[in-house]
């Protein structure tokens, strides 16, 4: 029998990316969040899929989400929570701002010091940063074994996992012990949709912020009377932490511009399959060094 697991999904609301246009970025070199539409980030939908499949196959196992990001991030938690997922924490604070991937796992990796788990599950990257650095990142400074690119857990024993990793070349199967950090590719298996009973018991949850701007309403004297439905709000001071190592003051890394890149159809050929016109796409390519 199983053991029962105490799973944290590190989640990240993001802009879509698809939708860039000339306000997507601010003055000091961060994406303007606010000028984006904000979605689940996709691949960590897979890995809230994983996570599920885990609870269901374990016993009295929970599943919580944990994401760092102004107080519209809550609506990611509760996606998540109408899926299948216990509840989450909101890791939010302005010292949080501007945060690259250094300082975002240095902020997860404190707040997961608070939190605990036996397993720490993330998307393999995040579609507003492409960098997959976050997952390995936080590992290492909880100084945890690491397994990614994974899409499937093929057994679970006591205190050990047996995964499937898609590589470039090929799959294979690796054991990795417990507790762990796992970042998922989008090979996984695709997230479950909405539950219509998890949405109606889980549609009021909020966060304390959420809360007190609605004091006096119905939902939010709800929400204080079953524990079910607050969502935890973490700040800098409710996690031990270096404030020096938080948001922009702890993010070496610097973006120099963003733009959105619209192919037009002038800048489209077709080919045949002919040697000819094959042996001039290899030509065009490596002079243009996109091969060789």
């Amino acid at each position: 029998m199983n053991k029962a697991l105490k799973i944290v999904v590190l989640a990240k609301q993001v802009p879509d990316t698809r939708n860039v246009g000339k306000d997507a970025m601010t003055a000091e070199g961060t994406v303007n969040r606010a000028a984006l539409p904000a979605i689940f980030n996709p691949e960590d939908l897979n890995a809230l899929e994983l996570a599920l499949r885990l609870k269901e196959e374990c016993a009295d196992s929970t599943v919580h989400i944990l994401t760092m990001g102004p107080h519209r991030a809550a609506d990611i938690i509760r996606d998540a929570m109408f899926r299948g997922a216990d509840g989450g924490y909101l890791l939010t604070d302005r010292k949080f701002a501007g945060a690259d991937t250094l300082a975002t796992s240095y902020a997860l990796s404190c707040a997961l010091r608070k939190i605990g788990a036996d397993l720490i599950i993330a998307g393999r990257q995040a579609i507003d940063g492409d960098t997959a650095q976050v997952g390995p990142q936080v590992a290492e400074k909880l100084g945890l074994p690491q397994v990614t690119y994974a899409e499937e857990v093929l057994q679970v024993k006591e205190s050990l996992l047996v995964l499937r990793r898609r590589l470039e070349r090929g799959v294979e199967s690796v054991e990795c012990p417990m507790p762990a950090v796992i970042t998922v590719n989008s090979s996984a298996p695709e997230v479950r949709p909405h539950n219509a009973r998890l949405v109606m018991k889980y549609k009021h949850a909020m966060i304390p912020t959420e809360m007190a701007a609605a004091a006096d309403s119905l939902s939010a004297q709800m929400v204080a009377q079953r524990d079910y439905l607050q969502i935890v709000e973490l700040t800098s001071s409710d996690i031990v932490c270096d404030e020096q190592q938080l948001g922009l003051s702890g993010s070496p890394t610097k973006v120099k511009k963003i733009e959105n890149v619209v192919f037009q159809a002038k800048e489209a050929k077709q080919l045949t399959s002919s040697d000819e016109d094959i042996n001039s796409l290899m030509v065009e390519l490596i002079a243009s060094h996109t091969l060789g």
